[in-house]
Formats: structure tokens, sequence, C-alpha cells
């Protein structure tokens, strides 16, 4: 049995109960105004710059900065820099402004021309999914096609060629010998050589192109180093000394454009097949029924 001071008569536990659940409730609502107390609130956005009432905040000025093109940010940072831009940026609005005041953004013509862009964004969004990230060109087929158009670029080993023809194998081994002693080469060819196709420019036939000598000085031409006449090479037009020297630093650069311009061409060609094959695949499951109205843009006959 318990005791009589041990006994809570059933209304006063009710009332207990109900004070404890107040006082934890009270307790979670104390916490949570201190939570909120030592929470800051949130920074507004930085604001650069205020066109009659309207805004430029930091971040639009850095996305439109990212957008642009590698090339036009260096010409800004040439030309002001991110200063420069801003200015542009806000005669952008203020032009924007205007336009909207002569109700330009409400023309008809311009709303069919802003859908047009947009649609023109989609697609350029789905071919870049569909060909760009999915065509590459391999080593292999860059050779290939550089081996087609050969006759655009430089050979290898990359040098400068001249050349001097000797009537006999004395006149050829006179001259190698007085070269190596000092004697200059292009002089010499200007005087004795008798090749006409290079005489007149000392021998220089400029870079190394293959085709471009005899065969006989074409196997000779990777084993010569710049700067050291060869031995005189018998052919049936004489006796050939040859000297290789390094390209102008121009011409090389010159030659490595011609390469990037032509990987572009075979890159754009590849595209240009991916397309037909993912237009041929779009067509195969679509069902396109050409109208009577299409007599008048097209020669086809309208299909029943």
């Amino acid at each position: 049995m318990l005791r009589p001071d041990r006994m809570t008569p059933p209304r006063t536990r009710q009332i207990s109960s109900w004070q404890t659940r107040l006082t934890s409730a009270a307790l979670g609502l104390c916490a949570l105004g201190s939570l909120a107390a030592c929470t800051e609130p949130p920074q507004e956005e930085p604001v650069i710059a205020m066109i009659n009432g309207r805004s430029i905040t930091q971040s639009e000025f850095d996305i439109r900065w990212e957008d642009l093109s590698q090339a036009t940010r260096a010409r800004y940072e040439k030309e002001g820099g991110k200063r420069r831009f801003l200015d542009e940026l806000i005669m952008r609005e203020l032009l924007m402004q205007e336009a909207r005041k002569q109700g330009l953004d409400q023309s008809d013509e311009i709303r069919e021309k802003t859908l047009r862009y947009r649609e023109q964004l989609i697609l350029d969004e789905l071919l870049k999914d569909r060909i760009k990230t999915k065509v590459e060109v391999s080593k292999e087929e860059l050779d290939a096609y550089l081996g087609k158009h050969a006759n655009q670029l430089l050979a290898n080993p990359k040098v400068q060629v001249s050349i001097m023809l000797l009537p006999n194998v004395y006149a050829a081994k006179d001259l190698k010998r007085q070269v190596e002693a000092g004697g200059n080469f292009t002089r010499f060819a200007l005087r004795y050589s008798i090749d006409e196709r290079s005489r007149a420019k000392g021998g220089d036939l400029g870079p190394y192109k293959k085709g471009l000598l005899e065969p006989e000085l074409d196997a000779l031409i990777p084993s010569l180093h710049p700067g050291v006449i060869s031995d005189p090479i018998k052919t049936a037009q004489g006796y050939y000394l040859v000297k290789v020297s390094p390209l102008e630093p121009e011409i090389l650069q010159a030659d490595q454009a011609t390469r990037e311009r032509l990987r572009q061409e075979l890159l754009a060609e590849k595209r240009r097949k991916r397309l037909d094959d993912v237009f041929a695949e779009l067509r195969t499951g679509a069902t396109i029924r050409l109208a009577d109205a299409a007599r008048y843009v097209t020669d086809e006959p309208a299909r029943p």
C-alpha cells in the first residue's frame, strides 16, 4: 500500500503533465530563437552599377565576362580591361531602356526573331551534344589527310635547301674545299653553278619538299646536317653540292598554321557526315508527308 504522502491526485498529475509539455515547448522556442539570433541574415548581392534604377550585379558582370571568348577578353585587357567592358554594359543597358521606351520590345517582328534565335540556340546545343562532342580526328586519319595535301606542307626534314651544279667532279671538289675554308656558298653558286632554276638566287631552292630535287638528292637530304656541304653527288646533269640550313621561324609557323587548317577541314568534313547520319536516323523514325502546297517550293511532287 502507498503511503498517503506518496499519493498524487489524478488532476494534479494531469496538470503536472501539461506543465512539463509547456516547459519543453518553451525551451524549444527559446532554442529556435537563439538559433535565429545567431544566424546572420543573407547579405545582398554586390551591385557594381545602377542605370536609371536597373542594377548590374557582380555575378551578372562575372557571367558576361566569362562568356567572352579568350580573344575578346584579351582585346579588352589591352583597351581598358574590365572597366571598359563595364562601360559597354552600361551603354548597352541605356540603349535597351531607350528601345523599351519606344516599344520596340513589343514588336511582333522582334518577338519572331527572338523565337527563331531561341530555336537556333536549342538546335546548336543539340548538335553540340550529338555531333561535336562525338566526332574526333585520329592520328591515322590526320596523317592520311595531310598526305593527300602534301603539296601544301613542308616535308621532313624541315630545312632550307641550296644547291650548286658543276660540270665535273674536279670543280665540285674544289668548290666544296673552298666553302669549307670559309668561302661563300651563295656567291660561288651565282658564279659557277650551271643549274638555271637556282643560280640567280645563289642556289637557294627554298624549303625542302619531296620531288623538288632529283631522286639521288632526295635520298640524301635526311642525312645532311645544317651548314654542312655534301660531297659531290653524280647525276645525269652533272655533279651537285647540297647544303641545308634551318628554316626561319615564320616559315615553320606558317606550316603549322596550314596543318591546323587542314585538320579543321577534316574535322568539319567528318561533322558534316555525322550530321547526315543524324538526319537519316531522325527521318527513319519520323512520319513526313509533303502537302500539295509543297510543289511551290520543290520540284518533288506531293506524295499521296
